[in-house]
């Protein structure tokens, strides 16, 4: 830069204190702070968060490994090693789901954005979505599943739906939803089947690719064990058809799949365009996340989530409680649901628990509020110490808490 330039700009500098403090004769305050909020006590002290065991329907605890991951140095979300990370994820998720399918990634968000994505993408205007709910029937839910394809397929023909939503693992009601068969029935009708597996994928069986899912989705902070925030994705072929042949524009821009499918390297263009920065820590965290859901096996998983829950059960049964689902096959293994016991408060057990434990578990959700119990042991938190501790935890409860009378 010029000597002339920079001699001017030191002038110049010098000039501003002269300049703020003539013009405060005149009533213009330019050179005084315009700050008028101080900053917040709160903001002044460090940051506190208690350990608790999380032993609820989600988020669970979450690996040291995964938390030195989400921990490791910031890099560019457009950085060759951040996709190359991208890339890690899109294969552990195809590893987890069970699918070739290309159009695989994660959202930048809760399970809730997934399940956005894929509604926003699918329907246009004018069309129908025909949704199953399951979450509350408790001892019904068995013949309820079994009548399920018949209502099923009255259902299809009747309002002939783009898109037919299931949940797999139902955590309000502790309900894990037969699939088999159902994506047949919907291609039957020319209808795709959208699944949410956020509380039961890595915890109980799902196949998406032999049981003909055509978007399956889940969250990171249940049996994958990572922070919330991150949610894999995955679309058919079928559903791609559908999803980049609209008509008209999705509501969102940010789920927009024709920008969202470049981002991940999915679209088969050589470049990838910048559309939004995505939670580099988060997938830091989901990459290593699902290494160990890889490492572990999922047949493994499934088996081991299996054992804990059954564990759990009996020792329910053994302090006289009702399990919800009375069906063991219908049985969610990461979420169990008990009915409360008769002439208990269930705020104050759970306040109990929390208070004296320092355990959170959970009531209903919904409709099932007040009418159940939920423990979740998933991921790093399944082990059967950690269900000896959730009943002791409730054992003690029972005898501490009052019981009404009535």
């Amino acid at each position: 830069m010029p000597r002339s330039v920079l001699s001017r700009c030191a002038r110049l500098t010098q000039q501003v204190p002269l300049e703020s403090a003539r013009s405060t004769k005149h009533g213009v305050h330019r050179g005084m702070s315009s700050v008028t909020i101080p900053p917040p006590a709160c903001m002044l002290r460090p940051l506190e968060a208690p350990f608790r065991y999380l032993f609820g329907p989600g988020p669970s605890n979450v690996p040291p490994r995964v938390l030195a991951a989400g921990g490791r140095p910031i890099i560019g979300h457009m950085h060759s090693e951040m996709f190359g990370i991208m890339n890690d994820i899109k294969k552990g998720i195809q590893y987890a789901f069970q699918t070739s399918n290309n159009m695989t990634l994660a959202m930048s968000g809760s399970g809730h954005t997934a399940m956005e994505c894929a509604v926003f993408n699918i329907v246009e205007p004018g069309e129908s979505v025909l949704v199953a709910i399951n979450g509350i029937w408790g001892e019904r839910v068995a013949e309820i599943a079994e009548r399920m394809a018949f209502y099923i397929l009255q259902a299809l023909a009747k309002h002939k739906p783009v898109l037919f939503f299931l949940t797999h693992g139902e955590s309000s009601s502790g309900l894990v939803h037969p699939v088999d068969g159902v994506g047949d029935i919907c291609h039957k009708y020319n209808c795709l089947l959208l699944v949410d597996s956020v509380a039961s994928l890595g915890a109980a069986p799902l196949l998406m690719d032999q049981q003909n899912i055509d978007i399956l989705y889940t969250g990171s902070q249940k049996a994958l064990n990572a922070p919330p925030g991150t949610a894999p994705i995955s679309f058919s072929e079928r559903a791609c058809h559908k999803m980049f042949n609209r008509k008209t524009k999705p509501v969102s821009y940010l789920l927009d799949m024709t920008h969202l499918s470049n981002y991940w390297g999915n679209d088969g263009k050589p470049q990838r365009i910048y559309h939004h920065t995505g939670p580099v820590s988060g997938f830091f965290a989901l990459r290593e996340s699902l290494a160990i859901l890889a490492e572990t096996g999922l047949e493994n998983s499934w088996k081991h989530h299996t054992e804990v829950a059954e564990y759990l059960w009996k020792g329910l049964e053994d302090l006289g409680l009702k399990l919800f689902i009375k069906d063991k096959d219908l049985r969610l293994p990461s979420v169990t649901t008990i009915a409360i016991p008769e002439g208990y408060n269930w705020k104050e057990l759970l306040a109990y628990i929390m208070k004296h434990h320092q355990i959170e578990f959970t009531g209903g959700l919904g409709p099932s509020v007040g009418m159940v119990l939920r423990i979740g042991l998933m991921g790093y938190n399944c082990n059967k110490a950690n269900a000896a501790m959730a009943l002791a935890a409730l054992e003690d409860a029972l005898k501490q808490c009052r019981k009404s009378k009535a």
